[in-house]
């Protein structure tokens, strides 16, 4: 059975990331996922007992460990490159060159690096193929991989992009992000209506004039 995750695939294009000046503010770790596990949940703890919150109420006493598993698991697994995710790519032997492949509506959960509460809306991806065609989860599976860490909205649609781009082999790569974000829905300003929207185009999506980029705006809406 093939493997779900690429760890040698994911260090390159974490270091093509760092050479482009866009992958998130990281440092290296030198714990083991038993090791990271234990310590959040004793951080985790800590808070709750500075909180005033009873951790021997029954609903509460597993709050810690919940936490600690969703965050290495779920919410905050983009930060391992040993999990990026397996890129199935074929050859283009049917010579699929004249318009992009454009996935649409793909699911975006974040969390914004400020305030980390979370970051919901949909991302939409178009690459025009060159050598490689890739499979169509995978466009999925590179947008879910660099949501699942703390993110700015900006910085999350220039990683997908610039990932499709290194994987496919092409420069003409567009990436559009619609989302809201709690920390403004929620908490501060409270503005419940406000949607924020960023794009990244290289290749022949790049320039405000360029045709096939207002193509792909006009088929995402």
């Amino acid at each position: 059975m093939q493997q779900k995750f690429d760890p040698e695939l994911g260090m390159r294009v974490h270091e093509e990331l760092i050479r482009l000046g866009v992958e998130t503010p990281m440092v290296p770790s030198n714990h083991s996922f038993d090791e990271k596990m234990q310590l959040i949940q004793e951080h985790m703890a800590s808070i709750m007992d500075i909180l005033g919150m009873d951790r021997n109420d029954d609903s509460l006493c597993s709050t810690p460990q919940r936490v600690a598993q969703m965050m290495l698991d779920e919410t905050f697994c983009g930060l391992d490159y040993t999990r990026f995710p397996r890129c199935t790519k074929i050859t283009n032997k049917m010579n699929y060159r004249g318009s992009y492949v454009l996935e649409k509506n793909i699911t975006i959960y974040s969390n914004c690096e400020h305030h980390l509460v979370p970051i919901i809306g949909y991302a939409h991806i178009a690459y025009i193929p060159q050598n490689w065609i890739l499979g169509l989860s995978k466009l999925n599976r590179i947008a879910e991989f660099f949501a699942r860490r703390p993110q700015v909205q900006e910085r999350l649609t220039e990683q997908i992009r610039a990932a499709i781009a290194f994987v496919t082999e092409t420069e003409d790569v567009a990436v559009q992000v619609e989302a809201y974000h709690l920390c403004v829905r929620s908490r501060g300003i409270r503005h419940t209506d406000s949607t924020t929207c960023t794009f990244s185009g290289t290749g022949v999506f790049m320039g405000k004039d360029s045709s096939a980029r207002q193509e792909f705006i006009a088929d995402c809406r």
